[in-house]
């Protein structure tokens, strides 16, 4: 995610901790084999599957790689993800040739560094393309780990034709053979036709795992319920040092379920930064070994025992090796995670955080940015 770094006056500056960043993950590249993470999963056997040792249902388990990143295991497969994804929303939706190289470099360092999970959707807007393009590019293409999604009501009651299209072309535009590794029926849109089909296609062998996503906290119940019924393999949900309610709801189903969890919005599209803005670091921080905001916010994400992988988004390179610094050195246990709430709740703006636009002073102008241009300049009412 796009920010803006506010660190300790003792720390090192953003030009020593990215330089040494690239250092110490820069062997992480081979983290995975040539075949993907499937084969990584074997690899490592089955032993840490949907069911504990005591028998009750298991969380994301803990792990890491030979290069000391911090993975999580999927319940229901054994298979680990590093714990920092990349999400695309906004940030992705190149239209430019400039635009495009610099999603590019973004890529290339989310994959040099350790990182193998990619988020997408046809939603938004250039983005399955661009990050196709790039991966292609980079002849990772086939091994990245990709979670998309699909959106679509039919153009009747059952109708599948469209949902079914939607999927091959975003196979076509992320530049696929393989089939997408988790396809998630976008904010519960149609799910009641969508979800069924997920199944069939994931039977079908046209997908490897299914699950449903949202980002609105007013939805967690219903996400809740389909996560408890839905026989799902991973839900993406919205989780933050700041919002922090799917922790008795969603989570919880999760953890039940051997649900894997996906995180949107960790940095709160930019505006944790924006908060944090001319304040230090807490002491305390050191001793998890977090030298930024960006260690700070994404460690209090995925040191929650039901999650899998956090999906910052961004489209600065140099923002890319701090997130993915997330995944080295000790996560905060749960008393060290309220201590860092507590901090933050003694910053005023966070308290005010609901209240700033996403991406507070940058603007992403792509095919999203324009057509929602478009349609204010046609409409005479706007949702406030």
């Amino acid at each position: 995610m796009d920010h803006q770094q506010t660190r300790t006056s003792s720390a090192p500056s953003r030009r020593t901790v990215v330089a040494g960043a690239a250092g110490a993950l820069a062997g992480a590249a081979g983290l995975l084999p040539a075949t993907g993470l499937s084969a990584h999963a074997a690899a490592h056997g089955r032993s840490e599957g949907a069911v504990a040792s005591n028998g009750a249902p298991a969380v994301a388990s803990l792990g890491t790689s030979p290069d000391g990143l911090i993975l999580k295991t999927v319940p229901r497969t054994g298979e680990r993800l590093p714990s920092i994804g990349l999400g695309s929303f906004m940030t992705f939706d190149a239209h430019t040739p400039r635009a495009s190289r610099r999603v590019r470099e973004v890529v290339r360092g989310h994959w040099e560094g350790g990182g193998r999970v990619f988020d997408c959707s046809p939603l938004y807007g250039m983005a399955e393309s661009t990050l196709g393009a790039a991966t292609e590019s980079l002849g990772v293409g086939e091994r990245m780990f990709v979670t998309d999604k699909v959106w679509t009501t039919g153009e009747y009651l059952w109708e599948t034709r469209q949902a079914e299209d939607i999927l091959k072309r975003s196979r076509k535009r992320l530049r696929r053979d393989r089939p997408i590794d988790v396809l998630q029926c976008h904010s519960l849109v149609n799910i009641d036709v969508v979800l069924p089909l997920l199944h069939a296609l994931k039977a079908e062998g046209k997908i490897r795992h299914l699950g449903v996503s949202h980002h609105d906290p007013a939805y967690y119940d219903l996400m809740t319920g389909w996560v408890e019924r839905g026989d799902l393999d991973f839900v993406q949900v919205h989780y933050s040092i700041h919002t922090r309610a799917a922790e008795e709801t969603v989570l919880r189903a999760a953890a039940e379920r051997g649900v894997a969890v996906l995180v949107n919005m960790p940095l709160e599209k930019a505006r944790l930064h924006h908060a944090v803005e001319g304040h230090e670091l807490p002491a305390f921080a050191a001793e998890f070994g977090i030298e930024t905001w960006s260690a700070f916010f994404l460690k209090w994400v995925v040191s929650h025992p039901a999650v899998t992988v956090a999906l910052p988004a961004t489209s600065d390179p140099d923002h890319v090796l701090e997130n993915l610094a997330a995944m080295r050195g000790p996560l905060p246990d749960p008393d060290t995670r309220e201590r860092m709430v507590r901090h933050m709740e003694t910053i005023p703006a966070f308290g005010r955080l609901a209240t700033v636009p996403w991406y507070p002073g940058k603007s992403y102008p792509g095919v999203m940015g324009k057509a929602q241009r478009e349609l204010r300049e046609r409409s005479p009412w706007w949702p406030s």
